[in-house]
């Protein structure tokens, strides 16, 4: 086999069903391959779209995506979508073309050291120099972005790797010396735990993205219930707790709901799981949680105390550890003063908003969540309108809430939203952007609409960069530099791409829009005019104590 048909080969073999990508001339042998391949291509209209699809494909999915671009620009223009699978621990594995291995290095016509360019933002990623390496290279690749803590996996190939004719062998077991991640706890250290917390009086469980890589949700419904501690969630952990359940306390942090971030800094024990405990989570360190002893679960022992020095480490998967850990349990504690004192803040500190005339965003997001029934898979831009989504949507399963966590990416929602409905086409997908994000890859109607990818798109047009703005306002003395944006009639243009578009005006035309873009058999995007200057709360300043919070209504 050439090493063309040796990709197309293994990528059957490890069960990959779609791919998504752009053609260009290092990658020409592969494209001559995948003509007849038994695989769906989606030739997006960008390559940062290809990677944030694959992205959204695995975050949907649970399985790992994959994305395709040539040498130099286009392997450099993944990079934004790697490094977001990256800070987020997204299994992608990210194929690049590379000029011959003779001009490696003679600055040859779209070379880029794209291995270079992306070993801090990738698990692992090769150069293969070799066709005979090929096979083993791509089995490895999918191994590890998919164990242990899952994240991107590039391969370039040189041109003449693509082409040059061998044996074609299946590697059928993969053993990387140095690379053997652990899956159970420490028994040692599951006991310890278990005793912390029969004698713990304010207990909180704090559960990361990890909850939804391991599929640790059943786990960790188990483990609340049983020991009777409110959890919250990061914003990669949504959907890992039901929303709904009286438990529940929502998203914490920075744009999280006050009575989490009260909890948490009045905890006696935190039991933190597949989270890293990030700024946004923490706020001043130096004053976080003060009066807790910390559990930390994580697959990724690098993770554990990186930031917050933690009194029981466990090195281990989430839903193997969880359940070693509920099986330990034997006297629970009582926690019936403590989840008194979280119900008063509930009353105290709801989420909520000025509701008048007005075309609200926190409005139309219920909106949104009233017309699904919550059944919906939603993705996000990044901005305002992303920690609305976090806010007034509640997440009941895992794997229904897809956003750009780590990096922040604007431009994400929509190719992402793209990728989970290809993965879960039975499933309605509900992107959530803002008027500034959502046309960093607007092209990509262009691939919803000849792909038949039936999307929805809630635009919350404000006509601002909205939370860049509201920084200004509050920080900056309403300085508003170069926020204020210039918008294309969104209808029109969804509408010139083939698409459907809504235009919202009014406050009693939200829901029918919702409606009616619903029935359409199209991808629609429905333009909200919302009020401009609203604002994200509660919000804790930069450097605040997480309790610390800017509260009120827009």
């Amino acid at each position: 086999m050439t090493g063309a048909q040796i990709l197309i080969e293994c990528l059957k073999r490890e069960g990959v069903q779609v791919m998504f990508g752009y053609p260009g001339g290092a990658v020409l042998p592969i494209f001559d391959r995948l003509y007849d391949a038994p695989l769906r291509f989606i030739l997006t209209r960008h390559e940062q779209g290809a990677a944030h699809a694959a992205d959204g494909y695995a975050r949907a999915t649970g399985k790992v995506g994959v994305c395709i671009a040539t040498s130099g620009p286009g392997a450099a223009n993944l990079t934004t979508g790697i490094a977001n699978a990256y800070m987020d621990s997204i299994p992608i594995v990210a194929i690049t073309g590379q000029v011959r291995t003779l001009l490696i290095g003679n600055d040859a016509f779209q070379e880029a050291d794209i291995t270079g360019i992306t070993r801090p933002i990738t698990k692992h990623n090769y150069l293969v120099k070799d066709t005979k390496d090929l096979a083993r290279i791509i089995r490895e690749a999918f191994y590890i972005a998919s164990t242990g803590r899952p994240g991107p996996v590039l391969i370039d190939i040189p041109v003449d790797v693509q082409q040059q004719d061998i044996e074609f062998i299946w590697p059928e077991e993969v053993d990387i010396r140095g690379y053997k991640p652990t899956y159970f706890g420490h028994p040692g250290q599951i006991k310890k735990a278990a005793k912390l917390i029969a004698q713990s009086k304010k207990p909180i469980i704090y559960a990361g993205g990890g909850i939804i890589t391991s599929g640790a949700h059943h786990e960790l419904k188990e483990l609340a219930e049983k020991i009777q501690a409110p959890v919250t969630m990061t914003l990669m952990g949504l959907g890992g707790f039901p929303g709904t359940h009286g438990l529940s306390l929502g998203m914490l942090g920075m744009h999280g709901t006050a009575y989490a971030n009260h909890a948490i800094m009045e905890a006696d024990l935190i039991i933190a799981v597949g989270a890293r405990f990030d700024d946004r989570v923490t706020g001043r360190l130096d004053v976080f949680a003060p009066h807790a002893k910390i559990v930390h679960i994580d697959i990724d022992p690098a993770s554990i105390s990186k930031n917050v020095s933690v009194d029981i480490p466990i090195v281990g998967d989430a839903k193997n550890v969880l359940g070693q850990l509920s099986e330990e349990i034997k006297e629970v504690p009582d926690t019936s003063v403590w989840l008194a004192t979280v119900e008063a803040w509930k009353k105290k500190y709801p989420l909520q908003y000025k509701d008048d005339v007005k075309i609200k965003p926190q409005y139309v997001i219920e909106q949104i969540y009233e017309a699904t029934g919550g059944e919906a898979i939603i993705t996000t831009e990044v901005g305002q309108n992303q920690m609305w989504a976090c806010q007034w949507y509640k997440y009941n399963h895992p794997r229904t809430f897809i956003s750009s966590g780590g990096l922040g990416t604007m431009g994400f929602g929509f190719p992402a939203a793209m990728g989970a409905k290809i993965g879960c086409p039975q499933s309605l997908v509900f992107d959530i952007a803002g008027d500034g994000s959502i046309q960093m890859n607007i092209q990509e109607l262009a691939t919803c609409v000849s792909n038949k990818i039936n999307v929805k798109v809630a635009i919350l047009n404000n006509g601002y960069l909205g939370m860049v703005r509201q920084w200004q306002e509050l920080f900056y003395k309403k300085r508003y530099s170069y926020t204020s944006l210039y918008n294309p009639d969104f209808v029109k243009l969804a509408e010139s791409y083939g698409a459907a578009g809504i235009r919202v005006t009014k406050k009693e035309e939200v829901r029918p829009a919702i409606e009616k873009a619903l029935s359409v058999d199209n991808t629609v995007f429905i333009d909200f005019h919302i009020e401009p200057e609203e604002n994200v709360f509660p919000m804790v300043p930069a450097g605040e104590a997480i309790n610390r919070m800017i509260g009120g209504m827009a």
